[in-house]
């Protein structure tokens, strides 16, 4: 049976999953400075990004998602072990895309990744401390899904 501070430390990590995803669709970059330890490690990298500290990849992910007028990252399925002030998590992402070339003609990406993270409880609350991204498939247009790493 999970005790009260397990089902508390749940919630805040999910709580801290939903938080990404929305600062991420409505471009609100600065709020990931509540979501991130400053030195946490991101990797973008599995679908073209980059990867480095969170300090030095915020400001190549506001420009990146400028590429990009709509999105949506669903988060499910949280697989969150938890072994006091540190948890490791692995979270389901499905992120469809609106894409837009040069002549504003718009199109659809669709993401099926998982994030893979590490959390640590800080006086402000869980952080992420790390985060990759561990590919499943990509469609995009007409062409058909490829699965794993692209």
């Amino acid at each position: 049976m999970l005790t009260l501070q397990e089902i508390s430390d749940r919630l805040e990590i999910q709580k801290l999953l939903v938080d990404y995803a929305t600062a991420i669709d409505q471009k609100q970059i600065d709020r990931l400075s509540d979501i991130f330890l400053p030195d946490a490690f991101v990797s973008y990298a599995p679908y073209g990004g980059r990867e480095g500290a969170f300090s030095e990849i915020k400001d190549w992910l506001a420009e990146a998602l400028e590429g990009y007028p709509a999105s949506q990252h669903l988060v499910a399925n949280p697989d969150i072990t938890i072994e006091g002030d540190i948890a490791k998590g692995r979270v389901m992402c499905f992120n469809p895309l609106v894409t837009e070339d040069a002549a504003g003609k718009r199109g659809l990406t669709m993401l099926g990744l998982w994030y893979v993270d590490t959390y640590v409880r800080t006086a402000q609350g869980w952080r992420i401390a790390s985060r990759s991204e561990e590919p499943c498939w990509i469609h995009s247009g007409d062409e058909g899904a490829q699965l794993g790493a692209v």
